[in-house]
């Protein structure tokens, strides 16, 4: 199964988007799922309201830091780059979207959807892939 058919599995099964992106890229970045999972949870529906950045989206910026962080607590160095990773991300998601809030992806002010979740999860994964190159 691939990433994008494995993470739609984990939203059937209740995963919240966020949640369903980041734990089919465990075993990539060698973190288990349950770990993953608790991170992911406050990170749906966009973080918790509506009103803040897709949890699919959000899970990619969190993989980020799994692959490119130092782990360096005491003089990290890393966070430039991992900043940049971030924001391409964040470009590549809202090129595919036409966004990358919540609310605005499922159209609740406008009524007009942009994106819906299980189209918003599948693109996390593309992004992820092709940024990050999991």
């Amino acid at each position: 199964m691939n990433k994008k058919d494995l993470a739609t599995a984990y939203h059937n099964q209740k995963y919240n988007c966020c949640q369903s992106v980041v734990c089919c890229f465990a075993d990539e970045i060698g973190a288990d799922k349950e770990t993953l999972f608790k991170a992911g949870e406050a990170f749906g529906l966009g973080m918790g309201g509506m009103e803040g950045t897709c949890g699919a989206l959000s899970a990619g910026v969190m993989l980020a830091g799994f692959k490119n962080s130092d782990g360096n607590l005491a003089d990290p160095a890393t966070k430039a780059d991992t900043y940049k990773l971030s924001r391409e991300m964040v470009k590549r998601f809202q090129e595919k979207t036409g966004g990358t809030v919540c609310k605005d992806l499922k159209g609740i002010e406008t009524g007009k959807m942009l994106c819906p979740c299980p189209d918003c999860i599948r693109y996390g994964v593309e992004v992820i892939e092709e940024v990050l190159g999991l």
